[in-house]
């Protein structure tokens, strides 16, 4: 179990960041979000309806991400998370109450179901809560190197009235949105993270034919990438090779919103983002391989010019309760270091396990069950890295 004793000093906190700059062979990562419990799932709801009080939710969340931290230590992960155990969604937490109404369908998922997001309609846009407020409570809780996914501002630009808000114009909106993400950012490793990601979802989605979500198109894909390369100008360039983007088809109920969208028209776009690392949905490819033979072509094509990130490739799926031996993960990853060079190589999962807080896990068939099966494919996904690194340093 993590000692929570005393919280980490500041040198100590550096130090602990420091051990992470230097990548090494296959390093592996989180993506970001744990599937919560369904008693934590129930306490919130029952706040939103008066049932429970603040002070009550909140010693809730403490315990969850306690407990999380401390899971994802047994399994020997070199970096660790909260879990987003305090967020009621990757796409929502900057928003305050009153600043937004319910708004567009932002996806269909393949068994169905929808998800809606939040429309803007207050002016100006201000972020109400940092990602960094998650990373310093978990600071109290671990000395080990902490990873924080913070929202993307193309997952922002959506809930932005096309017209504006008043005389509030769109593109001043979109200016504050880039300037509040670049903060975020920078909050997050002034708080003590060692890496931190963007959850890009929206990417892959927005090459799906689909009339239900009238945003999507290829100029839309074009129109995220310029919003995330804008806010990655303003991070201080010493902070790029540790912030990553990360990609997926999207995971809510065990279910997926873009998996049938070519990775071919996306791959080549989504290298175009300056940032440090890329994480990238594989497992739960119908040909995993073909996705690590993708992004080695792209790679390749750039030669020597400019810096390659790095790729950590997904090797477990989130959607699935199955759980990936570390053989698996192993064998994965020697495969996809035939076209990926082992030192741009890495791994995480493919997506967060549940990017929303109300999540029933139907395929798995309860909230608590899924939690557990999360940590055992962790524990593979870490193992069997380590087994890859020693066949790759064995042979190098």
């Amino acid at each position: 179990m993590t000692d929570t004793s005393e919280a980490p000093t500041s040198e100590t906190r550096s130090n602990q960041t420091h051990a992470t700059h230097a990548w090494g062979l296959l390093p592996t990562e989180p993506v970001g979000s744990m599937p919560r419990t369904l008693r934590l799932q129930q306490a919130v709801l029952q706040t939103e309806a008066w049932l429970l009080g603040a002070d009550e939710l909140a010693a809730e969340q403490e315990a969850a991400v306690r407990d999380t931290l401390d899971r994802l230590a047994e399994t020997g992960s070199p970096i660790v998370s909260d879990g987003e155990q305090r967020r009621s969604s990757f796409a929502t937490y900057p928003l305050g109450r009153g600043d937004a109404e319910s708004g567009p369908v932002f996806a269909v998922f393949a068994d169905g179901h929808h998800r809606v997001l939040p429309r803007l309609v207050r002016a100006p846009f201000r972020f109400q809560r940092w990602a960094a407020d998650d990373v310093l409570a978990a600071r109290r809780l671990t000395g080990l190197p902490l990873k924080q996914a913070v929202i993307s501002p193309s997952m922002l630009s959506l809930m932005l009235p096309d017209e504006g808000i008043g005389e509030y114009t769109r593109d001043e909106l979109l200016e504050d949105v880039v300037a509040g993400c670049a903060e975020d950012i920078a909050r997050c490793f002034s708080a003590g993270a060692a890496r931190v990601s963007i959850d890009f979802t929206e990417g892959r989605l927005a090459l799906r034919r689909d009339l239900r979500a009238p945003w999507a198109g290829p100029a839309a894909l074009r129109g995220f990438i310029e919003l995330v390369n804008r806010v990655l100008d303003r991070v201080d360039p010493g902070l790029r090779d540790r912030i990553g983007v990360h990609t997926c088809p999207g995971n809510d109920r065990d279910s997926a919103h873009s998996d049938d969208v070519d990775y071919a028209a996306l791959i080549p776009e989504l290298l175009q983002i300056e940032a440090g690392y890329f994480l990238v949905q594989a497992a739960s490819e119908r040909d995993p391989l073909r996705v690590a033979r993708l992004i080695g072509d792209e790679l390749a094509s750039r030669g020597s010019a400019g810096r390659l990130p790095r790729i950590l490739i997904g090797v477990t799926d989130p959607r699935s309760p199955k759980l990936e031996t570390a053989e698996e993960v192993r064998d994965g990853l020697l495969a996809a270091a035939r076209f990926i060079p082992a030192e741009r190589l890495g791994s995480t999962d493919d997506c967060g396990f549940s990017p929303y807080l109300v999540d029933e896990k139907p395929r798995h068939g309860s909230p608590d069950f899924a939690r557990d099966v999360a940590f055992a494919k962790v524990a593979a996904r870490v193992r069997g890295t380590a087994l890859a690194a020693e066949a790759l340093g064995a042979g190098s």
